[in-house]
């Protein structure tokens, strides 16, 4: 059965300075507006691709708005053999409040 965990952004802030990868699932407009840096945009169009490449390994942190869509993505994830997968709680608008300073603008 997969499973998934739902952790705050300090702990996410945490998972990130240990080396976890992080995917955003927000829609290419709001990414470019702002996002958590070195995360990675997905959708349909590129999810096979990137999964085909991830390390499984490693912990995965999912990110969307407010931490909603984020649980059904992370739950897939899981379910594709990823061994952590983290859903962000408050998604990237808590993540925003809770650090301004560590938000990227652009595509990268």
């Amino acid at each position: 059965m997969a499973m998934f965990t739902r952790i705050p952004p300090e702990q996410a802030a945490l998972l990130r300075t240990q080396g976890a990868q992080l995917v955003d699932i927000r829609d290419p407009q709001s990414f470019t507006q702002g996002h958590i840096p070195g995360a990675v945009r997905l959708d349909n169009s590129n999810l096979a691709a990137w999964v085909a490449a991830a390390e499984r390994a490693k912990p995965l942190i999912v990110c969307c708005y407010h931490g909603n869509s984020s649980q059904p993505a992370a739950d897939y994830l899981a379910g594709l053999g990823f061994a952590e997968v983290y859903s962000l709680d408050g998604g990237f608008e808590l993540w925003q409040q809770s650090y301004p300073d560590q938000v990227t603008h652009g595509d990268d």
